[in-house]
């Protein structure tokens, strides 16, 4: 066999080679897909809910059967997340080998109940049915203020809020953005807008007072008026 046919029947055997390994490369490529399309979610993690439990939120997610990963792409999981009133923001990730998804939240929190709409009161505005256990506010406020005092409410914290019972629209002729909070221990707040985070310090102030009752002004200095005085 002369030179020329040895490079020939070379140039053949590597042409063949090289289509076994693109034709073993293709099969492991597919074999991944294939496996990659057959993976199930196993753990799926709910971090920052309060409001909603774990399973609430896997069952908005659509996940509560623990389908295919493949199926339930982060994005449609955060879309299904966001359609809940009581969700203001979800974020989705998917670790391991895309079995683990990871699921966090920004609750929009029930604020209070405006009984002049008969509604609930959420943390971005929303005004929604349901019941839920928030504070009352018994009359209407002040249409130049009321985004002002819903600001302000988000605010409190969770401590404090669970501490007032009802709260009044209460201007008077110094002050128009003044309030009037009923305490569930038995004390009342006169609070204003302007040092409306002032009542996060109310637990506080109250360990001082030895168990007295009486109105409390946190919207002119900051003193304590027992009942029967």
């Amino acid at each position: 066999m002369n030179n020329k046919n040895k490079r020939v029947v070379k140039k053949r055997k590597l042409k063949t080679k090289a289509i076994l390994i693109s034709f073993l490369f293709i099969i492991v490529i597919s074999l991944c897909i294939y496996y990659l399309f057959q993976i199930k979610i196993t753990n799926i993690y709910v971090i920052d809910n309060e409001l909603l439990s774990d399973y609430e939120i896997i069952k908005l997610a659509k996940l509560e059967k623990y389908p295919k990963t493949m199926d339930n792409s982060c994005k449609e999981i955060k879309e299904r997340l966001e359609k809940n009133d009581l969700i203001k923001k979800a974020k989705v990730e998917k670790k391991g080998l895309l079995n683990e998804v990871y699921i966090y939240v920004e609750e929009n929190k029930p604020l209070f109940y405006y009984q002049v709409m008969n509604k609930v009161i959420l943390k971005d505005g929303k005004k929604v049915n349901g019941n839920y256990n928030v504070v009352v506010v018994t009359n209407e406020i002040s249409v130049d203020i009321y985004d002002e005092f819903l600001e302000k409410m988000s605010k409190i914290d969770s401590n404090t809020m669970s501490q007032i019972s009802e709260i009044k629209y209460d201007p008077n002729d110094i002050d128009k953005k003044r309030f009037y909070l009923t305490m569930n221990d038995g004390n009342y707040v006169y609070l204003t807008l302007n040092k409306f985070e002032r009542i996060n310090n109310y637990l506080e102030i109250v360990k001082t007072f030895n168990n007295a009752k009486g109105v409390l002004y946190l919207d002119s200095g900051e003193y304590f008026k027992l009942f029967n005085e």
